[in-house]
């Protein structure tokens, strides 16, 4: 007997083959899969920038550490692709988290805080050692990113609070609070082994890209080889049936929040410690938005449901080698927001079912004509 939550998240059963007909060669089956937007727009960046910028491609190694664009652009793109896994699962169910930003700068102002950094004579050598055990302030840290997550869970799915309402709240207050634990001011942090997860280096290649790593296999390894994944994904396509399905929602959607959070807060170190300090009015700024165009840029849809997580790590790094780009080709700062703005429309429009329909006619219609 099956169940009726398989009515819910499994795919359409594949249509009969009239007779006839011919099955999908292995090209239009590749140029269907859903990766294969973003991919194509990453390798025609990829290109740009290799026509037009001088040694793009061009990949060193000085000190034992590989250098180059490619490493550039994948190191700075990390604290981005840890927001966009952790919001791909919160639209898979619907909702929307712009508070994003706010977790970024609490987490990382709670870590440099708490670390600091005073000199001290050691073997007559002066040299930094933190105010507060590592361990610890990195604990202090992303406990404070939970809470966050936590409070945005409660508002979303206990409250029933719209996502986009409950998450502004904290969105406005929360880097209104790491503004006032630092009094407006940028804290310094002079802890060197704190460095390590922002500008660090491990095997050749910079650190945040193995917690990137660690991160995407531990969540995809959740979505795929748990429950977990169908049911975020069922609680998007329709919530409603698979609560009477069974479902925990709430708790489901509780978690999501959490797990964004949780992301947004890992982030909120990396970028702390290759930043050296914690800056809470700029921290993390815009990153909320920049995450969603990564998500829907990598295939995930915005009316819930269907989700990539591979897809969302592509558009990140579109967005990181679009950024690359325009400054590369000395651009105004300016043209990298018109043209994200000009991206987000033209990917709503792809997900736009009305548009899509208009379209549809329109062909009909020219092939109409011209018969």
């Amino acid at each position: 007997m099956n169940s009726p939550l398989n009515d819910i998240a499994a795919p359409r059963a594949a249509a009969t083959v009239p007779a006839g007909a011919t099955l999908p060669t292995t090209a239009s089956m590749f140029v269907r899969h859903p990766l294969f937007r973003p991919l194509a727009a990453l390798v025609l960046l990829l290109l740009v920038d290799l026509l037009l910028v001088p040694g793009f491609f061009h990949l060193e190694i000085k000190d034992g550490h590989l250098y180059g664009s490619l490493i550039d652009i994948a190191n700075r793109a990390a604290p981005l692709v840890l927001a966009a896994l952790g919001m791909t699962l919160v639209i898979a169910t619907r909702g929307i988290d712009i508070s994003v930003g706010a977790v970024v700068a609490i987490s990382g102002t709670v870590a440099a805080m708490l670390i600091g950094g005073t000199m001290v004579m050691q073997n007559g050598v002066p040299e930094y050692v933190a105010n507060t055990p590592m361990v610890w302030a990195l604990c202090a840290a992303m406990g404070a990113a939970l809470l966050c997550g936590a409070w945005n869970g409660l508002l979303v799915a206990g409250l029933g609070l719209q996502p986009i309402v409950a998450t502004l709240i904290l969105m406005v207050a929360g880097r209104g609070l790491a503004q006032l634990f630092t009094d407006g001011q940028i804290v310094t942090v002079y802890y060197k082994p704190f460095f390590f997860l922002g500008s660090g280096y491990l095997f050749g290649l910079p650190f945040s890209l193995y917690i990137v790593g660690a991160v995407f296999l531990v969540t995809a390894l959740l979505m795929r080889k748990t429950a977990l994944g169908l049911f975020i994904q069922a609680v998007g396509i329709n919530p409603v049936a698979a609560r009477l399905a069974g479902l925990k929602t709430a708790v489901l959607i509780f978690f999501v929040y959490v797990f964004c959070s949780a992301c947004a807060g890992l982030a909120g170190l990396m970028i702390s410690a290759n930043i050296k300090s914690a800056d809470a009015n700029n921290a993390g700024l815009l990153l909320e938005l920049d995450a969603i165009l990564a998500v829907t840029l990598g295939g995930t849809s915005l009316a819930g449901g269907k989700f990539s997580l591979a897809g969302s790590v592509i558009g990140a790094l579109i967005i990181q080698t679009l950024t690359y780009t325009i400054y590369s080709l000395g651009l105004p700062p300016e043209v990298n927001m018109v043209v994200k703005s000009v991206v987000v429309f033209l990917v709503c429009l792809s997900q736009s079912a009305e548009f899509k329909n208009m379209w549809r006619a329109f062909r009909a219609k020219n092939k109409g004509g011209a018969a």
